[in-house]
């Protein structure tokens, strides 16, 4: 049934809208431009859960020109939000995988017609549904949102509980793992190697206080509160992964993180040292060319290139070196066909790919679960973006965890990469209320 889309009156508050849908609705989707966005999208809304998705048949640049006229409530017109877990596309890409038997769903797409859409550039929000519950679902979002407004937390508060947290790894073994990293390095197994471990709690959460939290401390461009029966995906994630839009692809690996400096001095010196690094630009450089290459297998031949090459972009917590990728899609390539070459991103795999999954495999010694993946939206139109699992909250019956990792490359240091891996922990952990186990700190 075609999508309608209406304009409201006034702005409305995405925490809002999603407060009022979330009382009612067990699966609900919020993907967050970040808080005080000033550009970008953020999309509100319900779907219902496919069992056995068709996100991997769509076919990318799908749509006709004609198709978009009159319509001006942003790329997203309706099909699938969710999540693809890592142990999904590794074990797709032929990698050996950990047993995932009691990790919650890693996969979950939810069939969605409808939705808010808010344009935070123009300051407008639109409805969009079927005509015949189009009535229906904006008075739902509109009293709802008015009726019981969200009231944000405040940042410096911290949350009611103090939760105790269990590493995977020990700061000592992680070390030890990055030199057997460098041991595979130096034996010509691998070029670089995201290595990853994993932090948890058996406690339950409340999802859309911590994606609160987690927004205002370290708010991101690729945000997303996703609750989808007793599972919830939470993310503040600076990492574009994958965008298609009107047959072009983009991917925005970033390799390469720095901590904010105490002053602006501080800061400034902290930025000059990751531009400069020749270890975070070799690893860059090196995730590049594996995305060059992955996209060059869906691509028409010569038209895929680096639109960016080591750029900053710094966030309240870190500063990430980023580049971009882009390509033509190849008539007839489907999502599938897309993912089956890019995912897992390489950046959250190291080089070459196939490789460094099996080692780490070996070393990582448990799944990655929801973290390392991707989530996002795909449009029935063949349009999609897709960010990757970091900086992330997973929340199931069973508790709560975070994921973190860093690229180690030959001229790696332990120290320096232990420190990198809790820089990127202690944001999520901070939002449910828990820091890290002590040796980590």
């Amino acid at each position: 049934m075609p999508l309608i889309a209406e304009p409201v009156e006034r702005w409305l508050d995405p925490a809002s809208v999603f407060a009022a849908l979330a009382a009612d609705h067990a699966d609900v989707f919020w993907l967050d431009a970040g808080p005080d966005a000033a550009a970008g999208w953020s999309w509100v809304g319900v779907g219902t859960v496919e069992v056995s998705a068709g996100v991997r048949g769509v076919r990318t640049g799908a749509a006709a020109a004609d198709d978009d006229r009159g319509w001006e409530a942003g790329p997203f017109r309706g099909g699938w939000v969710g999540w693809s877990g890592y142990e999904v596309g590794a074990a797709r890409a032929g990698a050996p995988t950990a047993e995932t038997e009691d990790e919650p769903a890693l996969e979950r797409w939810l069939r969605v017609e409808e939705f808010a859409a808010f344009d935070h550039a123009a300051r407008r929000v639109w409805i969009i549904a079927p005509a015949t519950r189009h009535r229906a679902f904006t008075a739902s979002i509109v009293t709802g949102a008015e009726s019981a407004p969200f009231r944000d937390p405040d940042p410096i508060d911290p949350p009611p509980v103090h939760l105790e947290v269990t590493a995977r790894h020990s700061a000592e073994e992680y070390a030890a793992l990055i030199e057997r990293c460098r041991e595979a390095i130096r034996d010509g197994d691998a070029y670089q190697l995201c290595l990853t471990t994993r932090f948890g709690t058996g406690a339950s959460i409340d999802p859309l206080r911590a994606h609160e939290r987690l927004r205002a401390t370290t708010p991101a461009h690729h945000g997303g509160l996703l609750r989808t029966g007793d599972l919830a995906l939470i993310s503040a994630s600076p990492e574009q992964f994958l965008t298609v839009t009107g047959g072009t692809v983009r991917t925005k690996p970033i390799k390469g993180t720095r901590p904010r400096g105490e002053d602006p001095a501080a800061d400034a010196e902290q930025a000059a040292q990751l531009l400069g690094s020749e270890k975070e630009r070799a690893e860059n450089v090196m995730i590049v060319d594996l995305m060059r290459n992955d996209l060059s297998r869906v691509c028409e031949p010569g038209s895929v290139g680096v639109d960016r090459l080591l750029e900053i972009e710094s966030y309240p917590a870190v500063h990430q070196l980023v580049s971009t990728v882009s390509g033509l899609l190849r008539p007839g390539t489907t999502v599938g066909d897309l993912l089956d070459v890019t995912f897992p991103a390489g950046s959250m795999t190291g080089a070459p790919k196939l490789s460094a999954m099996t080692i780490l495999h070996d070393l990582e010694r448990g799944p990655r679960g929801i973290f390392a993946g991707c989530f996002g939206w795909v449009g029935s139109n063949g349009d999609l973006d897709l960010a990757m699992v970091i900086r992330s909250i997973v929340t199931h019956p069973g508790g709560t965890y975070v994921g973190a990792g860093g690229g180690i490359t030959w001229r790696s240091d332990a120290a320096a990469e232990v420190a990198e891996v809790a820089i990127k922990a202690q944001g999520p952990l901070a939002a449910i209320g828990a820091t890290l186990p002590p040796d980590w700190r």
